[in-house]
């Protein structure tokens, strides 16, 4: 495909409803992507063939595992890493100079969820460039569509969670009293101790480094493009503010898709689709559906807040989704503080993320 943007091209696919592609049925709409999200019994989950621990899952065992991994996002827990991750932040945009061009994506939000991630884990900061290193080829091996190059940056990213977690597993390395630590002795006693630490780590931070990196280049860009709202946005209350962010993740929905497999001989929407078929789930578009949003670009909160579906719907809603609103809530908040006005730099072009990557890979921005 070759557009500039390719919401739009999500908005043409949902205006013909589910439509076959080589990764299989493709639904944009609103009402086609809940029903699937919200029936497990229809549509499984287990669509990969790696390990994907807890996304992966279905029915009980996803319940189990779900169990176990859903009190690390807690409101208390929340509540206690709030100052920590805002000390990230504040460092970080203190280090920005001002009156300069910087990539909001690659020098501000990927440094961010670093550096957030590290903390929220007890992970060594001495890990920074490695994992930006990290990024930068997950982000291309995506954009390639090579399943080589993906598969290599893959088993790159195990061999760091590896390189943390094999020596507190086995005891040579003395334990940090931190996350990792917790989630080893919630997981320990699983068949495979090893391998599902690994899994749950890369669902946990292999995904949100880039996804945290694309909100916040999203959220940026927005910004400098609606200066109006920049200093409506300090006086925002955080239930506010977490509101705002997502309405414009709505507009601009970094987290373009998932996949199911049907279970079943089925129907969606008058179509037939067989059990084996993989569904495409694209919440890109199906959060731009003006039978539900009306005009996809208008910026209101409150009205949307019921139907936004960037984080997903049903079981399989992500389970960090408090963890990732306190991250964007706090980088905004110390953005909008610490500096008087965010502003497109001049002579220098935002560049859009290939699927299946959303948002975008370049926001050139200028913080005065």
């Amino acid at each position: 495909m070759k557009f500039h943007d390719p919401r739009h091209e999500y908005d043409r696919l949902r205006e013909q409803g589910l439509t076959e592609s080589d990764a299989g049925w493709v639904a944009c709409r609103h009402a086609d992507v809940v029903e699937i999200a919200q029936d497990p019994d229809r549509f499984s989950s287990a669509v990969s063939r790696f390990l994907q621990i807890p996304n992966g899952l279905d029915g009980e065992e996803h319940a189990r595992m779900r169990r176990l991994l859903d009190p690390f996002f807690a409101p208390e827990r929340m509540e206690t890493l709030e100052p920590l991750l805002r000390s990230v932040a504040a460092d970080l945009v203190a280090e920005i100079s001002r009156g300069e061009v910087i990539n909001a994506v690659t020098e501000f939000g990927a440094r961010f969820a670093v550096r957030a991630q590290s903390q929220w884990l007890g992970w060594p900061s001495d890990l920074e460039d490695e994992l930006l290193a990290w990024m930068a080829a997950n982000f291309e091996a995506s954009r390639s569509g090579e399943l080589t190059q993906t598969a290599q940056v893959a088993r790159r990213f195990d061999e760091i969670i590896r390189s943390i977690v094999e020596p507190r597993l086995t005891g040579s390395q003395a334990r940090h009293g931190d996350v990792t630590d917790e989630l080893i002795d919630v997981l320990r006693n699983e068949p495979d101790p090893e391998a599902t630490l690994v899994s749950v780590l890369r669902n946990w931070t292999g995904g949100d480094l880039g996804s945290i990196a694309l909100c916040i280049g999203v959220l940026v860009h927005w910004l400098a493009v609606h200066p109006e709202h920049q200093d409506s946005f300090r006086r925002l209350s955080d239930h506010e503010l977490d509101q705002a962010i997502d309405e414009i993740l709505r507009i601009d929905d970094p987290f373009v898709s998932n996949r199911r497999r049907a279970t079943q001989d089925t129907t969606v929407d008058g179509v037939e689709i067989r059990a084996g078929e993989r569904v495409v789930l694209n919440w890109t578009g199906a959060n731009r559906d003006p039978a539900v949003f009306g005009d996809p670009e208008a910026f209101n909160p409150q009205r949307n807040a019921g139907q936004n579906v960037v984080y997903g719907t049903g079981p399989h809603v992500c389970p960090g989704r408090p963890l990732a609103t306190l991250e964007l809530r706090v980088t905004i908040q110390e953005l909008l503080k610490a500096v008087s006005q965010i502003r497109l730099a001049a002579d220098h072009s935002s560049k859009r993320a290939r699927p299946p990557a959303g948002g975008f890979r370049s926001v050139p921005v200028v913080f005065d």
